[in-house]
Order: C-alpha cells, then sequence, then structure tokens
C-alpha cells in the first residue's frame, strides 16, 4: 500500500510541475488564448493573462481535475472509475512527439550503443556469421556458416575371403580390421529476407567437405585388387556436398503460403526415415505448401553424379551418371488423425549406364562381379505410403513402398524381365518419462527364382535408414561381402537390404536379391539431459535364399541370419549440438543362414563394431 500510494504522490507531483512550468511557458510567450476557440482575454493591459474559456477563468491542469465536479458520465465520490480499453484510446500522430519517434539506421545493433558488442566465435549470442542479424549496409541480407569436424574411430571384424592369388579359394582369413577417419564439412549460405515470420526471398548455398581415412586389414587384395600394395589403404577425397539457389516464387496467401524452386546440388529424402532414397544430388526441385502449411508438396528431378566409395564423397573428376530419378510427393499433417503427418509419393528411376567403371581401389563397380557382368539397363517406379507422428502418447513411424517395372538385362538369366517387389516397414514407440521403448518391423521382399522373368527382390535407390539402432546395428553399419574380396557385398554399408550390389555410392540396383526380415526391440535412456543410452536387439533373416543359392551354386542355405545385438552411449556435454561424443558397440551372432554362406568351420562365434565419434560443429 505505502509503494502505491508513493507512486500516487510522485505522479501528482510531476503533473502539477508539468503543469505550472507548461503555462509560466505560454504566458511568457504570450500564446496562452492563441488557438484556443472561445478563449477571450481577462486581464487589464500589462497584467498577466488568465485564460477564459467560456466565461470561466482556466487553472492549472492539476488544480482543474482536483476542483472538477462529476458531470453525468463521471464516477461519484468513492466510486471506481469505469474500465476504458486502452486499445480503444486513438492514440496521437507520430507528429505531436517528434523527440519520441527518432530514425535509427541499423535496428539490428542498436544493442552496441549500450556495449553489448557481438563475438564471430560466439554462436549462441548476436552473431552476423550466424543469421542472426543482416550483413553490414544491408537491412535483410544474411549470412550463415557453419564448420563441422567428425571424427570416426571404428574397430570391426566380418568375413574375409581370401583372393585366389594369395589362398586357396573358399577359405576365409583373418577378420579384423580399423578404421580412421576424419572428415571437414564447410558450409556458407546468403540468405536474403526476414524470415521470422514468412519464407526467405531466395538463399544462395554452398557446402565442400573433405575427408581423409585410413585402414588396415589382416588379408591382402581386401582393400586393393593389388595384391603388392599390402594390408593397410590411405585415402583422401574432397567433395562437393551442397551447391544450390533456392528462389522464393509467391506467396499464395496472408499466412504466407508459398511455391518456391530450389536448382544446384542439394539435400533430399522420399520419407521420413531414409528407406528408398536420402542423398545429395544435383536436380531441380519445386516445393511450397497450402492451407496454414497443413499440405506440403515436392516435384523433383535429379541426376546422380559419381562418388568416391572411400569415402562417400561426390567424385568432382567423374561425369555424371546416366542414372535420373524423378520424384513427386504430398504430405498432410493431422492426417487421418490428429497429430499424424501422411505422405503418398511417386518416385520413378531410369538408369541407362553404357559403360563400365571401377572404383578407387581397383574393383569392378560397373558392371559387378555378379551373375553375368552386365551393366544394368532397368525402369523402376516405386510407389509409396509413409506416415510419422503420434497416435495418442504412441510415436509411430511407418512405410510401405511397390516397385514395378522393367528390368531390360537381368543380372542372373541375361534376359528381360519385370520387376515386381514391396517393401513395409514400421517403428511405434511409447514413453515412460525418461525411458522411450521401440519395436521394430521391417519386410522386403525377395526373388524366389532367378530365372522365371521376374525379379521380386526388393532394393532401393540409395538408401540411408534411420531405423532400428541406424548404424549403431552391425548389420546396418559394416558391409559383409559375399562373393570375394570387396567385389560384391551381401548388404551394404549403412543400409539395411541384402541387395548384392557394388556399393550403394556407385552401384546399379538389383533386384534379384534373397529379401529381409527384420523384427526387433530397443530402449532410449535418457540418464541425464547431457547422457543418452540406447540399447537395440534386432532378429534377422532372409525371405527366399533362391538368388543366393545359384550364385554360389550350393543347395540349401538357411534363411536365418542371426541376432544384431547393439548398445550405443551419447554425451553432450555442453548440452547443445555444438559437441557431441558417441560410443557404440555391437556383434552379429551368427544364424545357420551366414555359417552356411561362410561356413561353419570358418566362421566366428560373432562378429564386432565399435564406433567412437566426435563431431564438433560451429
Amino acid at each position: 500500500m505505502g509503494t502505491g500510494n508513493g507512486i500516487r504522490i510522485a505522479a501528482a507531483g510531476l503533473v502539477a510541475f508539468a503543469g505550472s512550468s507548461a503555462l509560466a511557458l505560454a504566458a511568457s510567450s504570450g500564446g496562452l488564448t492563441s488557438g484556443v476557440p472561445g478563449a477571450v482575454p481577462d486581464t487589464a493591459p500589462g497584467e498577466p493573462e488568465t485564460l477564459v474559456v467560456g466565461g470561466a477563468a482556466a487553472q492549472p491542469f492539476f488544480v482543474a481535475q482536483l476542483q472538477r465536479r462529476p458531470g453525468p458520465s463521471e464516477p461519484k465520490p468513492g466510486e471506481p472509475e469505469p474500465y476504458v480499453d486502452p486499445l480503444s484510446v486513438e492514440a496521437p500522430p507520430p507528429e505531436a512527439f517528434p523527440s519520441d519517434f527518432l530514425p535509427v539506421p541499423d535496428r539490428w545493433r542498436i544493442v552496441e550503443s549500450i556495449g553489448v558488442n557481438e563475438k564471430w566465435w560466439d554462436p549462441y549470442n548476436q552473431n552476423t556469421l550466424k543469421g542472426d542479424r543482416p550483413i553490414w549496409g544491408t537491412q535483410d541480407l544474411f549470412v550463415a556458416a557453419s564448420l563441422v569436424s567428425d571424427t570416426v574411430i571404428e574397430p570391426r571384424s566380418t568375413p574375409v575371403p581370401v583372393s585366389i592369388q594369395t589362398g586357396p579359394a573358399g577359405v576365409f582369413g583373418d577378420t579384423d580390421q580399423m578404421l580412421f577417419a576424419q572428415t571437414l564439412i564447410g558450409q556458407l549460405a546468403f540468405i536474403k529476407g526476414d524470415t521470422a515470420f514468412k519464407p526467405q526471398d531466395f538463399e544462395v548455398r554452398l557446402a565442400f567437405a573433405y575427408q581423409y581415412n585410413y585402414v588396415e586389414s589382416e588379408e591382402e587384395r581386401f582393400l586393393e585388387t593389388d595384391p603388392t600394395k599390402g594390408t593397410s589403404r590411405s585415402d583422401d577425397q574432397f567433395g562437393l556436398q551442397e551447391a544450390f539457389i533456392d528462389y522464393h516464387l509467391r506467396n499464395v496467401s496472408d499466412r504466407y503460403d508459398f511455391d518456391s524452386v530450389r536448382v544446384g546440388v542439394q539435400p533430399f529424402s522420399t520419407d521420413f526415415r531414409g528407406f528408398l532414397f536420402q542423398d545429395n544430388q544435383p536436380g531441380i526441385r519445386f516445393f511450397g505448401n497450402r492451407d496454414n502449411n497443413r499440405w506440403q508438396y515436392n516435384l523433383a528431378y535429379f541426376r546422380r553424379l559419381e562418388k568416391d566409395v572411400n569415402s562417400g564423397l561426390v567424385d568432382l573428376d567423374k561425369a555424371p551418371r546416366d542414372d535420373h530419378i524423378f520424384i513427386a510427393n504430398l504430405y498432410r499433417q493431422d492426417f487421418p488423425v490428429l497429430g499424424l503427418t501422411s505422405q503418398a509419393t511417386i518416385v520413378h528411376n531410369h538408369s541407362d549406364e553404357d559403360s563400365g567403371i571401377r572404383d578407387a581401389n581397383g574393383f569392378p563397380a560397373r558392371p559387378a562381379e555378379f551373375g553375368l557382368a552386365r551393366l544394368r539397363d532397368y525402369d523402376v517406379t516405386y510407389a509409396g505410403l509413409n506416415m510419422d507422428g503420434r497416435l495418442g502418447r504412441f510415436g509411430i513411424t511407418a512405410s510401405a513402398y511397390y516397385a514395378f517395372g522393367e528390368n531390360r538385362d537381368a543380372p542372373v538369366s541375361g534376359e528381360e524381365s519385370d520387376i515386381r517387389a514391396f517393401f513395409l516397414a514400421a517403428e511405434p514407440s511409447i514413453d515412460f518419462d525418461w525411458i522411450r521403448l521401440r519395436l521394430s518391423a521391417l519386410y522386403a521382399s525377395g526373388d524366389d527364382d532367378p530365372f522365371d522373368g521376374e525379379e521380386n527382390g526388393f532394393d532401393a535407390i540409395f538408401e540411408n535408414p534411420i531405423f532400428a539402432g541406424a548404424d549403431t546395428s552391425y548389420w546396418i553399419r559394416q558391409q559383409v561381402p559375399f562373393i570375394g574380396g570387396g567385389f560384391v557385398g551381401l548388404n551394404g554399408r549403412n543400409g539395411l537390404l541384402p541387395n548384392l550390389r557394388h556399393s550403394k555410392e556407385m552401384g546399379s540396383s538389383n533386384f534379384t536379391n534373397p529379401g529381409l526380415t527384420l523384427l526387433g526391440g530397443g530402449a532410449d535412456l535418457d540418464i541425464t539431459p547431457e547422457l543418452r543410452l540406447s540399447f537395440n536387439a534386432n532378429y534377422l533373416r532372409f525371405n527366399d535364399t533362391s538368388s543366393l543359392e545359384a550364385l554360389r551354386v550350393q543347395g540349401n542355405i538357411d534363411n536365418n541370419i542371426g541376432w544384431d545385438l547393439s548398445t550405443a552411449a551419447i554425451w553432450r556435454p555442453f548440452l547443445n549440438q555444438n559437441v557431441i561424443l558417441r560410443l557404440s558397440g555391437a556383434m552379429l551372432l551368427p544364424g545357420d543362414g551366414f555359417k552356411d554362406l561362410y561356413g561353419a568351420e570358418d566362421s566366428d562365434d560373432y562378429y564386432y563394431s565399435v564406433l567412437g565419434n566426435i563431431v564438433l560443429t560451429y
């Protein structure tokens, strides 16, 4: 109460001082009566003027307020004053208070006048390099720069077939290997437009990467075709990751629904988890939204660039591949229920590569040493339905694809074949405070007869799945050799499908494969805000081993691949994404089918993968 009274008294004194000073100033200048309708002087010449309005002498404002009698619309003494909505009171024009509206040449940097200055190395306070405020001399042109260091140390073991030059056929050698890779990624973007509440006008983005990698193995000719190169290999690669222009075509509503176009090397994913195509490739993409962002669409075309098999980076020395991808998809938020986003997509892949190529290690990449070793000429269309979101307290991700088309050079029969294959995957989850429990299920169809004129094994264009433990999993992380050291993989590195191709970077899709069933479960435990532990257990099996038996000229290969067990710890010491340390370990416990392929007596009791990863981001 005392504080409130003090405020009132102080306010009254301020008004009295202001009122009397204003009146004195006006009287001394002889301007009290000027411009006041009905005002006449009420003083003799030479005496101070007293303002008379309607016959009453004007008094200082605060005195008039004290002596004013309540009128018909005014409250009587003791009654509360009626509420007046401040928004209903018309504000005076800026011209009435010119000193209160001073022009500011750069409103973004006004804080510097009180000593708050930016530090270019600090990404968490105002920083011009991070797009927090525009470039000097502009009002809506921003720059965003970033630098990422990604360090990988990876001891591992896989089956290693011994080549004919160094040992008898059919014998498997020492399984242990060691990988070190250091990658630096630099990115720079120029953005025009204030994007706080509307789309940018345009963006120009460049990103380059450099990687040095070193691998050791215990067997010659496993890493390179030349046995004189020994059992280790070092390599480095400079690649272009992004180089595109994004231009805002138009707004189509007062809520800034829009249409835009992006041209150049750009990232794109056909679904929520990277099952079919997730890559950075050159192309043109039209995209936008409608109905307050409830509808979103993409229309895109990409032509694949050649990639280095050791680093996964774009090989700038090679010409683009004759491999073309056409994509159309449509997203709908809160459909069919609130909290769930659904997507329908059509993807067409046309591949017509007419010249062979070897990878950086000397191994044939296209055509791969597989079947008749012919280049593949195919057209395949994928029709897909995907969803991601929540059903009540349950999280859910699901994908379904049907692939159909034509392969004009089947890899085993050499004849024209029809492609008919499908893929299903789902991962539901539920949260209990700091614990998330997950289930994973996947089915990719397999080819039941490589000679029947129809290919039923599902294969992707360029998969990069975030599913069932992702690259923590042994099966997803490691490429297991199938025929000869390094020629063809049973599966792909950072991939799920047993697609029997050289690599996803340089190889062609192959629909003559055994398919896969995966059933698994896992848990994510947020021990502290800085530390997360994850656990995964997946059971793997081939759906049909007919293609494996035909290629290996071996009967009765079992379907059971085995169990994939993994665990991972992720530590963010500063509670942000700028420093991430990850340590994971996985093992594959071989089943009968795996032992049939690699020999029960030669197969290890288990194969392992350890991944140490440090990511530093500015």
